[in-house]
């Protein structure tokens, strides 16, 4: 399959619509979207929210070599390794939205974050929690890779979250109802009920059985 005008113009929409909902701010954030053997990438220190099509970088899946010049994001690594360890998703979306990253800096971050249904059933009952590692670096594409090999969510300390997806709105979906119950948990002075472990297995039967 080769990259078309569309793709570009799907990928644009969904990285505006990211601004607009402010799950990213200016060059915070990137974007990968796979088409067949080839991944388009927010180039580095592109602004997702006015991105143009001429600031996309397309990159082999298999070999991450450049076909277009534009240079991709810093954190491309883990956006290939994961298109290419989990041939199920086809979205990577790196972001820093406000309440979420709140807790990304806090020194003791909750572990739960069930408090609304739309975490375990969209989102996944469990969100791993990767350590700070510079940003661009080997070491925190080795650890995103490794927290996502089954789960699609991680937040990252001092830094921001990452989700993973069919498609954008996917995995926009997941970014968008983290951030929602990251809001709900530091709006609430961090006095907040999580549902049970028992409620969630009703609730994600009940949501199976409705697909």
């Amino acid at each position: 399959m080769n990259v078309n005008l569309q793709h570009f113009e799907a990928f644009m929409e969904a990285a505006h619509y990211a601004g607009q909902k402010k799950l990213i701010l200016c060059s915070s954030g990137n974007l990968s979207y796979r088409i067949g053997n080839q991944v388009l990438i927010s180039g580095t220190g592109t602004w997702l929210p006015k991105i143009k099509e001429h600031e996309i970088a397309v990159c082999n899946l298999e070999t991450g070599v450049l076909q277009n010049g534009v240079k991709p994001s810093m954190e491309s690594m883990f956006h290939l390794d994961l298109l290419r360890k989990r041939p199920e998703i086809n979205v990577v979306f790196h972001c820093q939205s406000r309440y979420a990253t709140v807790i990304a800096c806090m020194k003791n971050k909750p572990t739960n974050f069930n408090v609304t249904a739309e975490i375990p059933c969209y989102v996944g009952r469990e969100i791993p929690i990767v350590p700070y590692y510079r940003p661009g670096s080997p070491e925190l594409a080795k650890a995103v890779v490794e927290a996502l090999q089954n789960h699609d969510a991680a937040l990252l300390t001092n830094h921001g979250q990452v989700f993973v997806g069919t498609d954008f709105d996917d995995a926009l979906q997941k970014a968008t109802f983290f951030e929602m119950a990251c809001r709900f948990i530091v709006s609430s002075n961090f006095q907040y009920n999580t549902l049970t472990d028992e409620q969630i297995d009703d609730l994600v039967s009940y949501v199976q059985g409705k697909k």
